[in-house]
């Protein structure tokens, strides 16, 4: 009977000691709750403003490449009917003043090899298929630099925020050194968790950039393929041609033989 008159009052002090403790954290979190954007925002310092400023970056080109990374600004049916017809009427001049007044990345490949054609009379199929390759290989790394500006977001946010939250450790714990009045562990404790709103907010503007990125990466590739498989189907179209040097023009056979692309039809 004593026993258990001595492991009531404990029981009643440790449930007491609970108690109190819930109330204290259901108070730290109502308090934390009740602060506003703007109130995180100022405790989190300097730092909060260049991460702001990534935010914003993010966000306007996530918004630009959702309207300018398509099917149709990089490699459209439309075009490829409408080249394959002028290039079987053999209307070269006329592709070429077509693809400068489009936008899209086969228009600027297609516009660089007529070019190319119509200043060379003589070129041969070899030249052709290089000069595609290399508009297309420049076309591909404008596609691939222009996304990798989400991953370079993406990378420095979370180092901002890391920064932010030494700066502010180390602001409080000079604090603590110098021994200025009122400095207590509690202030101490709330010193850093104020220094960790930068952490959070870089880790906030880290991870929906990096997943746009891999959104708009794997978007980018696939265009890229589609957009090599239609220039390989130009150079297909471009070979139907016979491309004769100018008139008046000497050539021996075998340099006929090296420049002509012969569709077979030529009787």
């Amino acid at each position: 009977m004593n026993r258990c008159l001595r492991i009531f009052p404990a029981l009643a002090l440790t449930l007491v000691s609970a108690a109190h403790g819930a109330e204290k954290a259901a108070a730290q979190t109502k308090t934390i709750q009740e602060l506003s954007f703007m109130e995180l925002f100022v405790q989190g310092g300097p730092v909060m403003y260049p991460l702001a400023g990534l935010s914003v970056i993010a966000a306007t080109l996530c918004l630009l490449y959702l309207f300018t990374i398509r099917q149709n600004s990089v490699v459209s049916d439309r075009f490829m009917d409408a080249a394959e017809a002028m290039i079987r009427s053999r209307d070269l001049q006329g592709l070429t003043s077509y693809s400068r007044r489009q936008s899209e990345c086969m228009a600027r490949i297609t516009q660089r090899v007529l070019d190319f054609i119509i200043a060379n009379p003589s070129v041969t199929l070899a030249e052709v298929r290089e000069i595609t390759e290399s508009e297309g290989s420049r076309q591909s790394g404008i596609l691939t630099s222009r996304v990798s500006y989400l991953s370079d977001i993406g990378n420095v946010a979370p180092m901002l925020g890391l920064l932010g939250t030494v700066l502010g450790m180390i602001q409080a714990f000079l604090d603590l050194s110098q021994g200025n009045e009122g400095v207590k562990q509690m202030q101490l404790s709330s010193g850093i968790s104020t220094a960790l709103i930068t952490t959070a907010a870089g880790l906030i503007i880290a991870i929906p950039t990096m997943l746009a990125y891999a959104f708009f990466r794997t978007r980018t590739q696939r265009y890229i393929g589609e957009l090599e498989a239609a220039s390989s189907h130009l150079v297909a179209l471009l070979q139907t041609l016979t491309v004769r040097a100018p008139s008046g023009t000497t050539t021996t056979p075998q340099r006929n033989k090296e420049y002509q692309i012969s569709s077979g039809q030529d009787g």
